[in-house]
């Protein structure tokens, strides 16, 4: 049971990876991650969309739980988003969660997406993205145990 990321962009910028590794660190089983960077395809818009879709599609595992984080998605609290990893760690699922590149992700891989998360209704750099989202499952961790890093 772990947390997946599967993200379409360059590995870790520097100005990011202290904040990545600051909250990836604290981390442990199911809530842990594993990240999977895939290279931007060379093509453009709608052919890039569709490659790096299928990329990623081969890489989902059939019995994976998968969130797709995408700006037109559901808003989820902190606590929301807890009870919602909680309840697949407690199913015994993986899950995992997909940054699509510059131009999203197609409607095949859309359809495979068991939740499709918005972060905010503004749109991020997938660095700070990746920041964030290592940065919301350290709180749900904690969230998870009980423990005081979240103040409602």
């Amino acid at each position: 049971m772990s947390i997946r990321v599967l993200a379409v962009g360059k590995k870790h910028e520097k100005w990011a990876v202290d904040g990545i590794e600051r909250y990836t660190d604290r981390l442990r089983k199911p809530y842990d991650l594993e990240w999977k960077l895939l290279p931007h395809s060379s093509r453009d818009q709608e052919a890039a969309r569709a490659e790096e879709s299928a990329r990623i599609l081969d890489m989902i595992r059939a019995q994976e739980h998968v969130i797709l984080l995408d700006e037109r998605g559901r808003n989820l609290s902190s606590p929301e988003l807890t009870r919602h990893l909680q309840g697949r760690f407690d199913l015994g699922a993986t899950v995992a969660v997909v940054i699509g590149g510059a131009y999203g992700v197609d409607e095949r891989l859309r359809g495979r997406a068991d939740l499709v998360w918005s972060l905010s209704k503004l749109v991020f750099p997938h660095q700070l993205v990746r920041m964030i989202l290592a940065e919301q499952v350290y709180r749900a961790q904690e969230i998870s145990a009980g423990r005081p890093y979240h103040h409602v």
